[in-house]
């Protein structure tokens, strides 16, 4: 937390707003995971092109005049949220980076200090290049075939709901997602990956992008800390079919959901619906 749907929820809150907006100063409060790389006055002027994301990560690229100034990437990490305002005012206790621009301030919160903000001279270069290398498919990616899904998942004899965290076989399944995607799919979390037939793969993969997406129309998830960046939480977790539900009623065969620990993660599933 935050997963793929908040992440990508905050790139749509900021893309158009800060598209060519002028950076006037960058600030950083307490150390966050990774240095900044850069020097923050040096960055003053530049541009801000468009921004994307790769998996969890945001990608602010920097222009000053015609050529490229390098760009920001930044990580959410576990309790992190971003906020755009006209008039941000002083940073608070947990606020630790502030991109000021002529179109307001991009903060971030963090209170556990997890996320990230590093300079990068371009996406394809370190250290950027360096921290999305090992990045699975986008999930949502055409080329992410069915075939190719289920040829990851057939190299991997770690639990399906590990291999979904791993995030290499494909990026953004996140925790909740993950739980709510197996079960949507009637898959056991537990159920080593390499033993997952074809049409079961497929299954699977249609269950994540309809999670996904789901979220995504939801605002994501709010859990404790996430907000968007005007400041709304998300709606997902309210609909979450097993996520959190330990005892309660599965919605689709009434068994009771429950809840186990792997790899020092929650896992909810319905051990009715969710077959090895």
């Amino acid at each position: 937390m935050p997963e793929l749907p908040e992440v990508e929820v905050t790139r749509r809150g900021i893309a158009a707003p800060l598209l060519g907006a002028r950076v006037q100063a960058l600030w950083l409060g307490k150390p966050l995971r990774w240095p900044l790389g850069h020097d923050p006055a040096a960055l003053a002027g530049t541009l801000v092109g468009e921004v994307t994301r790769r998996g969890k990560y945001l990608w602010l690229p920097l222009q000053r005049g015609p050529q490229a100034a390098g760009g920001l990437l930044l990580h959410l990490g576990m309790s992190g949220s971003l906020a755009l305002r006209a008039d941000a005012g002083e940073p608070g206790p947990h606020d630790h980076f502030d991109l000021r621009t002529d179109r307001g301030t991009l903060r971030l919160n963090d209170p556990r200090r997890f996320g990230a903000v590093v300079w990068s001279p371009a996406l394809d270069r370190a250290p950027a290049a360096t921290l999305l290398a090992r990045l699975g498919p986008e999930p949502f990616d055409p080329a992410l075939t069915s075939e190719r899904f289920h040829a990851a998942l057939q190299a991997r004899r770690a639990p399906v709901k590990a291999v979904l965290l791993g995030g290499e076989a494909v990026v953004g399944a996140g925790n909740i997602y993950a739980c709510e995607a197996l079960h949507r799919a009637g898959i056991h979390p537990a159920l080593r990956a390499d033993r997952i037939s074809r049409p079961r793969a497929t299954r699977l993969l249609a269950a994540l992008r309809l999670t996904l997406a789901r979220a995504l129309d939801l605002g994501g998830s709010t859990l404790r800390d996430f907000t968007d960046v005007h400041g709304a939480s998300g709606a997902y977790q309210a609909e979450a079919a097993v996520y959190g539900r330990a005892g309660a009623a599965c919605p689709r065969c009434g068994g009771l959901v429950r809840r186990v620990v792997q790899a020092q993660r929650a896992t909810y599933f319905c051990p009715g619906c969710q077959r090895r």
